[in-house]
């Protein structure tokens, strides 16, 4: 039972990888784009903003429609979807047609995310869920480490195009795994639609909803446009830039699992530590952004912070949304992406109007408007809870 479990959450962790190659690798990216294609660093990061906006939109609905499905069939053809869209981003001419080629598979990136997380909480008992999403989402931090970088670096040193085959290749290899290995998992007993949907007349929810897309802007909003930030302000080239990603990505494997430990700690005291913690990552960024060596050391901590950001924020929401657990997933990558899309085009805007070093003044404002709700939550539902 115990192989079992490890193999399955390998599977679901694997699929993550391959998404996240696909979706974040395009961040690495973007300076290439926009040099191919002839656009601004602003239009380009529109592939990110798009795709984001999908997910956005379309998560909680999807999930609905797909709640009565088998889940290997779901997972399959989901994955399949980012190997296509990675070969036509390889041999496309036309910016638009990458821009239509990014909204495709965006549609089955929440019902991946929200059966795979579910699926692993389902598996164990309740005091080992945060454990078992730990290490589901540890494919989002291992995406991050190798599978972002790869496609800067392959950008940088052979072809975007060789650069997006990697992205198919890994989506692949997934959809390989999952065919040969994932049983066929059909649901014995669907959840109707009307008890999913009850959970969003939680106030509470709601609320946290709104920290959720808080937390993400302020992290998206600097990190979509990484590589424009260490191009410009730190002044490192296509190699040296892989290289901080890679670490970055690194350093979110070790935030990913401390990150998980803390939460189930002191859950309460490190989700209102967090923004503050991150603004102050931020201000470090700023102050020492022009200077090569010591934003080296920055992006060590930088990377082991942001991975934080989707275990608080998961964590938190799940906490509200734990009667329909598939359904809340779908609400947290859903809202988690329109965090992203709103932090995308700000820190385009920033860096449009201000220039690129003064893109972290996003960040900070949006941690802190994160860090006041969850201050304003925490005392108006413990002060409700004690009332009762």
């Amino acid at each position: 039972m115990k192989n079992s479990y490890a193999s399955l959450i390998f599977f679901m962790a694997l699929g993550i990888f391959g998404i996240i190659t696909t979706e974040m690798g395009m961040i690495g990216v973007l300076p290439q784009i926009a040099q191919k294609f002839h656009v601004t660093p602003s239009q380009a990061g529109y592939l990110v903003s798009a795709f984001a906006l999908i997910v956005a939109v379309s998560g909680p609905f999807l999930m609905l429609l797909a709640s009565g499905m088998d889940r290997k069939t779901i997972l399959l053809f989901s994955i399949l979807m980012f190997a296509v869209s990675n070969g036509v981003y390889a041999y496309t001419s036309s910016f638009e047609v990458m821009l239509a080629f990014r909204v495709i598979p965006a549609f089955f990136h929440p019902i991946f995310f929200s059966i795979a997380l579910a699926t692993a909480a389902s598996l164990v008992s309740p005091e080992k869920i945060g454990r078992a999403i730990t290490q589901v989402m540890a494919g989002v931090t291992v995406g991050f480490a190798f599978g972002v970088p790869i496609t800067s670096y392959l950008a940088a040193k052979i072809s975007m195009e060789v650069a997006f085959l990697f992205g198919a290749a890994v989506s692949i290899i997934a959809f390989t795994d999952i065919l040969v290995w994932l049983p066929s998992m059909p649901i014995k007993e669907r959840m109707s639609f009307g008890k999913q949907l009850g959970v969003l007349r939680k106030p509470q929810l709601w609320l946290t909803i709104l920290i959720v897309v808080l937390i993400f802007t302020a992290m998206s909003s600097v990190y979509s446009y990484f590589a424009e930030y260490l191009g410009e302000v730190t002044h490192m080239n296509g190699t040296w830039i892989s290289l901080m990603l890679m670490i970055f990505g690194i350093t979110m494997i070790v935030g990913n699992f401390l990150f998980g430990f803390l939460l189930n700690k002191k859950l309460t005291r490190t989700v209102i530590l967090f923004p503050l913690v991150y603004a102050a990552v931020y201000l470090l960024a700023y102050y020492g952004g022009s200077y090569f060596w010591p934003m080296t050391v920055i992006v060590f901590v930088w990377g082991a912070v942001h991975a934080g950001g989707l275990i608080v924020s998961q964590s938190l929401l799940m906490t509200d949304a734990n009667e329909a657990p598939e359904f809340g997933n779908s609400l947290f990558v859903s809202f988690s992406n329109v965090g992203i899309t709103l932090g995308t085009w700000v820190g385009g805007m920033f860096i449009s109007r201000l220039g690129a070093q003064q893109l972290v003044w996003s960040g900070v404002l949006f941690c802190t408007l994160a860090f006041l709700l969850i201050v304003i939550r925490i005392f108006i539902f413990k002060s409700k809870a004690e009332q009762a």
